[in-house]
């Protein structure tokens, strides 16, 4: 059984500035050649598909190869240096509560937000490709229905179930503790930087910072991430359950 406050080790903020933005920059720079080379596939799958065969690769990577010398094995044991054996149920309740408190948010902060940055994201919409907004739902049903079928599905599993999980373990177990000599900063200073590493919704920063940063607090409290594991597939859920309701039924 994984218990709590271990023994781990520290990073420096320049390294840990590093292993945020260099995964994601390299997934993004890779999105961005491979999607102006082709248009095969939705702009949504190729990003996908980066994230499946760079950025989760290398993020899962980066804490095994810390729990090798850590623990002496790979494993995701980095993750859960910091971990109090919870209930299920507690853990499912916390996530929910937390979900709903999302909810709010989403009402007041994220709308805030959009036309703080309208001016911003409207320019940079008119002289970006087509091809790269997501939220252009009739240029990307364009598409043969067996591509669309399979954007939905790999939306599904990687927006909601993979992702979720990945991130977590990543920004919420393995780094937070890495910084945990900031005490209750750790969680405030990861969730900022998770935001500022989706270099893919540049807009939307103060409205994850507010989602997420009560989950990541909860879960630093409680030291059990799989609090905000839920939270996050609970978010993901939503948005994904919208996006493909879009395609299907707008």
């Amino acid at each position: 059984m994984i218990t709590a406050n271990r023994s781990i080790g520290t990073m420096s903020l320049s390294k840990l500035l590093c292993v945020v933005f260099i995964p994601t920059s390299i997934l993004t720079i890779v999105y961005v050649i491979v999607g102006f080379m082709q248009d095969t596939i939705p702009s949504l799958l190729l990003f996908f598909l980066c994230a499946t065969f760079i950025l989760f690769p290398i993020e899962i990577g980066i804490v095994m190869y810390a729990s090798k010398g850590e623990y002496g094995r790979c494993s995701l044991e980095s993750s859960f240096s910091r971990h109090s054996e919870m209930s299920w149920w507690r853990i499912l309740l916390y996530g929910s509560v937390l979900f709903a408190f999302s909810g709010i948010v989403s009402v007041t902060i994220a709308p805030l937000e959009n036309n703080l940055f309208a001016p911003i994201s409207d320019r940079l919409a008119q002289i970006t490709p087509a091809y790269f907004d997501w939220s252009n739902i009739e240029r990307m049903k364009q598409y043969p229905k067996g591509i669309l079928l399979l954007t939905c599905v790999g939306y599904f599993v990687l927006n909601v179930i993979v992702g979720p999980i990945v991130e977590e373990l990543f920004f919420r177990g393995y780094l937070t503790a890495k910084i945990s000599r900031f005490g209750d900063l750790a969680p405030l200073i990861i969730t900022i930087l998770f935001s500022l590493y989706h270099f893919w919704l540049p807009f939307n920063n103060l409205f994850r910072i507010a989602v997420f940063l009560p989950a990541a607090l909860v879960a630093w409290k409680k030291n059990n991430i799989y609090i905000s594991i839920v939270f996050h597939c609970l978010c993901n859920l939503l948005s994904t359950v919208r996006f493909i309701a879009s395609v299907y039924c707008g």
